[in-house]
């Protein structure tokens, strides 16, 4: 399904949306040119899961922790070089923890089920999220 969002707002109650069905042990793949808005829908799935803490895109630690209703584990795997590198650093071991996983710039090659959203940028504030159809229904 494709949803247009013309604010951060809009974005926010989309994560909403999103986090409201997640239980915990979900991988969120985000995909987007940079700037495309993929932090922005992480900092509202992270409110929306109750966490207090400032969100910010973990591009040089690779991944922050943030504690709300479910355990938050954002990745940003920009300048990680391929799904060795991944491996090697023992990003994956995130996903048994029982949380949920936000990666952004994806470079994992074997993850199972995961929940992928991709985020286009169409100008100014407007964006557009291809998601699937049963994490964003009523």
């Amino acid at each position: 399904m494709k949803i247009l969002s013309h604010s951060a707002e809009e974005t926010f109650a989309l994560a909403k949306r999103v986090a409201d069905k997640l239980k915990g042990g979900e991988i969120i793949l985000l995909s987007g040119d940079l700037g495309a808005g993929k932090t922005t829908f992480t900092k509202g799935l992270a409110k929306a899961l109750g966490v207090k803490e400032t969100v910010t895109s973990p591009t040089f630690t690779y991944v922050k922790e943030y504690d709300g209703r479910l355990k938050l584990y954002h990745f940003d795997m920009y300048r990680v070089a391929d799904a060795d590198e991944v491996y090697e650093l023992g990003l994956e071991e995130y996903f048994y923890k029982g949380g949920v996983v936000v990666a952004e710039w994806n470079k994992f090659d074997d993850v199972k089920d995961p929940i992928r959203i991709s985020i286009k940028s169409l100008g100014g504030d407007l964006r557009e999220f291809e998601i699937e159809d049963e994490y964003i229904g009523d």
